[in-house]
């Protein structure tokens, strides 16, 4: 029972059941049969106590039969937590731990018959204190409100207004074992769990953590945002057999464990979910991810290291994309519940949310854009429209509409889902939707400037979208360039290049992936001399467009300076950070990476050890992600194809003869390694080559026991290798004297064809292991 004044009362029933029948008569109150505390005492079969343990309310009382205690809190300081231990029950009674607390309770029993034989209830006896070695005192600044103990693991853990989580010792008052802090209001609910070995606690603000008992650490967090707690928390209970948190607030909710495998230790994640999106801050040198989970980090770009986190970001919604205003002291970001969200960037606090009275239709792309000194954010999705923002600094209301619909976007906008939206200063805007049609815009004046379809399949699905856009912003300027100046992906892993101006039009078309995989981001420099190209398997290529489309329609792909596999999935975002030469990347496989221009790998954000941008020592180049060295498609592709063709079909035959003379032809190209023994080994060499030629071209083997794998290509090294290896005699003993009469002859005329070299070279042309397919002589 709880008392205002920090009292524990005590009762011990006997004949259990025809007291409760007896009670059950009792005037019910609010349809429950309900007795006063007073009246239980003087009830027959009860034996009463009450004692004086706390300065203040208690806020908890439990008792713990596995050491036979009664565990109380209050919220005064001195007597926090109090551990009154009962040694045992006998006959209806109990026994204290001292002599003096039996002789307490004695008194307190004759009180309590007294009162039953004609006394009033009211004239119980005061409570009484119990005696300093019958009890344990906690004593915790501001008090305690919560608190829970663990007979397995021993532990008895605190919570309260002060919002630190304690560990004790339940047998070492003086000091915690540890302190658990993170929660940003007063912990009204702890649970320790022997099974998880974790704490589960839950704070006013209806925020649940978990905490790991041996690191101390903080393992997860749920906002109210997040799990859609509201209202004043009433009531919570941790369940062990469904490993579910049960809350009343304004509703009953059940917040169920979910337990996934712990991850590899070689593994790094930035985030626990996969990101869908990662900007650069060049203000703050800082960058920024969000995940699917609707949390957003910040890192340290310079050593990688976490700054901040702003967790339950859209609510339930994930987060779908992100952007800087122009001074990057405000973060925006946009959601699949519809909204844009205006964050100040230093405090996490939310100054605006931008949405339109509409359908709340899912938020794929934003940017922010200066047009004129009128500052504005763009957003498109789901409601196939351009929604413009104008950012008015006066303006101090939380919720912004967007601006009048542009009567083109009204009339002749897209038709379907809008997936993305690129910029190009001064007045150029351009969108592409999930049916593949491209967009470019007047911002100005809200005219349509050109519409675009892409090659290919327009069919619906996937492949027929275009999802990504770049401007070539050197070119784009110049309105009478006759010169690509847009680039989007396409249906098959392709690559297009857009002529805007004098004519519009398709000047190029080419695919950037052998596997054909889709592109997922494109990121161009400053320059337009470079474009990073992005794919769905995590493979970043690298193509020198410099000289790209500028003369007119390209029937050749770009040549490619390099390419590396930087993620194991989907590429979600390409950054370009010039001045440090530093590219960023963000992927579904949860990790937020760093990479040099040429693809050196610096680190993963989140990783234990820090690195120095500045410092090539300090990245993890030329080792690369674990995961990315062991996947089976990091494999390298052989340029030559594998064929399928039986042996004796005139087919395979012709491109078996293709290849073996592909291969010989790149030999031939390859320096010849310098002569020892003039044109005859020269010409053995040249013998051997052509029977190996005809060796290849008669024996191919059948199509059933052909190898599956690619043959590689066969390089100069591999027929050097192929070569017999002799011992070279000795022409002079140790010793003697060099013959001088051969000076001034022509020493290829001497007769080295003799029987002695006829024989060796038989024997040599024995031991070869194509003598079975040479002609004898």
């Amino acid at each position: 029972k709880y008392q205002l004044r920090g009292c524990v009362n005590i009762l011990v029933l006997a004949s259990v059941g025809e007291l409760l029948r007896t009670w059950k008569k009792m005037p019910k109150v609010e349809d429950m049969p309900s007795i006063a505390l007073r009246s239980a005492a003087a009830s027959p079969n009860t034996e009463y106590s009450r004692w004086k343990v706390h300065g203040d309310c208690v806020t908890q009382l439990n008792y713990y039969d596995s050491m036979k205690a009664v565990i109380s809190s209050s919220n005064h300081g001195p007597t926090a937590l109090v551990i009154g231990s009962l040694n045992g029950l006998e006959h209806g009674g109990f026994i204290m731990g001292a002599t003096n607390v039996k002789e307490k309770l004695k008194e307190t029993r004759n009180v309590g018959k007294t009162g039953r034989m004609g006394r009033s209830p009211a004239s119980l006896a005061p409570p009484q204190r119990r005696a300093a070695c019958d009890h344990t005192v906690f004593r915790i600044h501001k008090g305690v409100k919560t608190f829970s103990f663990c007979r397995r693991q021993n532990l008895l853990v605190t919570g309260g207004v002060d919002r630190i989580i304690r560990v004790w010792n339940p047998y070492l008052p003086g000091k915690p074992t540890g302190t658990l802090r993170g929660h940003m209001a007063p912990v009204v609910y702890v649970h320790v769990s022997s099974e998880e070995n974790k704490v589960f606690s839950m704070s006013a603000d209806n925020s649940v953590k978990i905490w790991d008992l041996e690191t101390h650490g903080c393992c997860f967090t749920a906002s109210s945002k997040a799990s859609g707690l509201k209202g004043e928390l009433a009531a919570c209970l941790y369940l062990a057999g469904p490993r579910a948190l049960c809350v009343a607030t304004d509703a009953l909710a059940f917040l169920h464990l979910k337990v996934g495998s712990d991850p590899e230790p070689h593994l790094v994640r930035s985030h626990q979910e996969p990101v869908v999106c990662c900007r650069y801050n060049p203000a703050f040198r800082h960058v920024v991810s969000c995940c699917e989970a609707s949390v957003v980090k910040v890192w340290d770009f310079e050593t990688g290291r976490q700054v901040s986190e702003f967790i339950g970001t859209h609510g339930n919604a994930g987060v779908t994309c992100l952007t800087f205003d122009s001074s990057g002291r405000r973060l925006v970001t946009g959601g699949r519940d519809g909204c844009l969200k205006i964050w100040s960037y230093n405090s996490g606090h939310c100054l605006h949310t931008l949405r339109h009275d509409e359908n709340r239709s899912e938020v794929c792309d934003c940017t922010y854009m200066e047009v004129n000194q009128n500052r504005c954010v763009i957003a498109v999705g789901w409601d196939r429209r351009i929604n413009v923002y104008f950012d008015i600094p006066c303006d101090f209301h939380h919720f912004w509409t967007p601006q009048p619909r542009w009567q083109d976007d009204l009339n002749h906008g897209h038709k379907e889902d809008i997936l993305c939206v690129a910029q190009c200063p001064p007045f150029l805007l351009a969108t592409s939707s999930y049916d593949g049609e491209i967009i470019v815009w007047n911002v100005i004046s809200g005219h349509m400037h050109c519409k675009l379809n892409p090659p290919g399949s327009m069919d619906e699905g996937p492949d027929g979208s275009v999802s990504r856009l770049a401007f070539l912003k050197t070119r784009a300027t110049k309105l009478d360039s006759a010169g690509a100046s847009l680039i989007s992906n396409g249906p098959g892993g392709s690559v297009a290049f857009w002529k805007l101006f004098s004519g519009t039009g398709l000047l190029a078309n080419f695919t950037p992936s052998r596997r054909k995989a889709p592109v997922s981001s494109i990121a161009v420099t400053a320059e337009d001399t470079l474009a990073y190209l992005a794919d769905q398997q995590g493979f970043v290529h690298v193509c020198d467009i410099r000289e790209y489309g500028l003369q007119g329609p390209e029937l050749q792909a770009p040549n490619t300076v390099t390419s590396w596999r930087a993620h194991v999935s989907m590429v979600t975002s390409l950054e370009l950070i010039e001045g440090d030469s530093i590219l960023l990347s963000s992927s579904l496989d949860s990790s937020v990476r760093l990479w040099s221009k040429d693809g050196a790998y610096i680190g993963t954000f989140g990783q234990t050890h820090p690195w120095d941008v500045f410092t090539p020592a300090s990245w993890s180049h030329p080792r690369v992600p674990f995961e990315v060295l062991t996947d089976p498609q990091s494999m390298p592709t052989h340029l030559v194809p594998e064929t399928d063709v039986a042996a004796g079909c005139s087919g395979g035959r012709q491109e078996q003869d293709s290849v073996m003379e592909k291969v010989l032809f790149e030999t031939e190209k390859t320096p010849p390694l310098p002569s020892l023994e003039g044109p005859v080994v020269e010409a053995e060499v040249s013998e051997d080559k052509s029977r190996w030629s005809a060796f290849c071209r008669g024996r191919l083997l059948p199509a059933r026991r052909r190898p599956h794998w690619k043959m590689p290509e066969l390089k100069w090294p591999s027929i050097y290798q192929g070569l017999q290896c002799h011992e070279v005699a000795c022409v002079s003993a140790p010793g003697e004297k060099p013959d001088l009469s051969i000076i001034g002859a022509d020493a290829f005329t001497i007769g080295f064809h003799s029987q002695e070299r006829e024989a060796e070279l038989l024997g040599r042309k024995e031991r070869s292991p194509w003598s079975s397919f040479l002609p004898k002589c």
